[in-house]
């Protein structure tokens, strides 16, 4: 267990100037809830997740271009989510979000279900059935 002397205090930028609490010891070994401005080892690692998860997005969009995918892949990893993710908060079976990624059966959706999946993405119905205009 890190001793409180030795919590992290880097400031690192993913943190925006915010600070996390993290248990340490104190002289006595006791825990004690300490705050940090975080370390820059995680704030690399942070780095590297969210180029991931960009990239993620990134090819997603490109499969709802190429025609192999529906909209909704690509906004579902643009929200961080994959398909265990999405379908956990729609309350519904893997298999079902997977058959709602195909563009035919998207179309077809219900407007309960798309609003549905509109709520747990927190985009309204129309950002949902299409995709952004990328500005890179």
């Amino acid at each position: 267990m890190m001793e409180i002397n030795d919590v992290p205090q880097d400031a690192i930028s993913t943190y925006a100037e915010n600070k996390k609490a993290v248990y340490a010891t104190d002289k006595n070994g006791q825990y004690a809830v300490v705050s940090s401005s975080g370390w820059d080892v995680e704030e690399e690692v942070t780095k590297q997740a969210l180029t991931e998860l960009q990239r993620q997005a990134d090819l997603a969009y490109q499969a709802v271009v190429s025609g192999s995918k529906s909209p909704l892949y690509y906004h579902m990893y643009a929200q961080r989510m994959d398909v265990t993710v999405l379908a956990q908060s729609m309350g519904m079976f893997k298999w079902r979000v997977k058959r709602h990624l195909q563009p035919d059966t998207f179309k077809s959706l219900s407007a309960g279900m798309f609003a549905r999946y509109s709520d747990a993405l927190g985009l309204d119905v129309e950002q949902l059935k299409k995709l952004p205009e990328l500005k890179y």
